[in-house]
């Protein structure tokens, strides 16, 4: 910190619903800090605590330590931090701890997990203003080439900042809706991959603001323009060797792999209310396109809920599943969480994997679905909070804390939806009714 005239430090923690939280020290408070964390409000952050039980105790990693490269002027570093209570036992309600918990369970049987999320964002030419409808950045598509536009220069120097705090980027590209960008992050172990994604949504909010524009990871802006997604890539490895990958299957998924997947799909319902907690989610999983709506797999196939890719089916280290419903304004922590839990769930019980479906699931009729045993994905958060609520998997995988606020929360923001009177009936039924 002294050599790089460090003048703050930001310790950053997620609240239950996947919102950022920070609070700036010193320098001179950093080795407190570390050895006894700093103390905050837990009742006054989302899903922590009762007001009669209100003190927590921040507690810095110090292998998250990085730079701020947008707070120039400044010296300013930032720490993830895990949380406790007063007495040093972990917090329940903590996110990151509620995927360290997960990644112990996957520990105990072995295996290694590692994610690679394909985050997708719209760029819109100002903040959104209530009562006004957001103006996109650019008219392109996808993979469109658009010579020194200003989503390329954009993408430029988010990866230039993303590199500088240690996140390595391996694709970006222009996506299929106006003003629409992804940006795939380079495979990691799940909890460093939550930590970075919940740096990249900063970086990209950040790099947004210094260009006089607006980034926002809603997963549906408009009707007529497809969502915004994370497809997450995971596998798992044992020791060195990639425990999905089997040379001699035509998939080249090992019977690990198969039971893996088969758990994403058993227990989909139970876990897409975390993996796509927001009212808004199901616009775009019920939006046809590449968002899925049936819960099935499949290699070549982008209407799948689960594919598994085949980009080099004779490099071991490739073997993947990836995961296509999750949204990119998740909470990593949980949504990372209840994936792993789902997919070893499937390994515990040695689940049968399905018959891949390898026509486009949204052109099928509905009695061609039931006839394959296609089921469909929750259609509504209310239905998602349903299936959820049955879920002994979630229930132990969050932890009661969690699992609790988390349902009232959602429940909340659905009535609350569903008592709005929308555009859509104004302009349908006021001038005849």
């Amino acid at each position: 910190m002294e050599e790089r005239n460090i003048r703050f430090v930001r310790l950053w923690f997620a609240d239950v619903l996947g919102s950022l939280k920070s609070v700036a020290i010193p320098p001179t408070e950093v080795e407190g800090a570390l050895a006894e964390g700093v103390g905050f409000d837990g009742s006054a952050v989302e899903g922590y605590t009762r007001l009669s039980e209100s003190d927590m105790v921040a507690h810095p990693d110090p292998a998250t330590f990085q730079m701020l490269p947008w707070r120039q002027g400044t010296g300013t570093a930032r720490m993830f931090c895990d949380t406790t209570n007063p007495d040093g036992t972990p917090s329940y309600v903590d996110p990151r701890y509620v995927l360290k918990r997960t990644m112990d369970k996957v520990s105990e049987k072995g295996f290694t997990c590692y994610c690679h999320p394909e985050i997708e964002f719209y760029l819109f030419t100002e903040a959104h203003k209530p009562g006004t409808r957001p103006v996109p950045l650019d008219d392109g598509g996808y993979f469109d080439h658009t010579t020194l536009g200003a989503g390329t220069d954009f993408r430029r120097d988010s990866i230039t900042m993303l590199e500088q705090m240690g996140i390595s980027v391996e694709f970006s590209h222009h996506e299929a809706g106006p003003g629409q960008h992804e940006i795939d992050l380079r495979y990691a172990d799940a909890l460093t991959m939550a930590d970075n994604i919940m740096t990249f949504r900063v970086v990209i909010r950040e790099v947004a603001a210094l260009r006089g524009i607006s980034a926002s990871f809603m997963p549906k802006p408009f009707t007529d323009h497809p969502g915004s997604g994370m497809h997450t890539h995971v596998s798992l490895f044992e020791g060195d060797n990639n425990a999905f990958f089997d040379a001699a299957d035509e998939t080249r998924l090992s019977t690990i792999g198969k039971h893996f997947v088969a758990g994403l799909l058993h227990h989909a319902p139970e876990y897409t209310a975390v993996t796509n907690q927001w009212v808004n989610s199901y616009r775009r999983l019920n939006g046809g396109g590449e968002a899925p709506s049936y819960i099935c797999w499949g290699r070549n196939n982008r209407s799948a809920l689960v594919r598994v890719p085949l980009y080099k089916p004779n490099k071991s280290a490739s073997a993947r599943v990836e995961l296509r419903s999750i949204d990119s304004a998740t909470n990593p922590y949980l949504a990372y969480a209840m994936i792993l839990a789902a997919g070893m769930s499937g390994i515990e019980h040695e689940m049968e994997l399905p018959e891949e479906a390898s026509n486009d699931v949204w052109k099928l009729s509905n009695r061609e679905r039931v006839a394959m045993g296609i089921r469909p994905l929750p259609t509504s958060l209310d239905e998602a909070i349903r299936c959820m609520e049955d879920s002994e998997l979630v229930a132990d995988t969050l932890g009661e804390h969690v699992y609790d606020y988390f349902l009232r929360n959602k429940k909340a923001e659905y009535d609350e939806y569903r008592n709005q009177v929308t555009q859509f009936e104004l302009d349908r039924f006021l001038p005849s009714l």
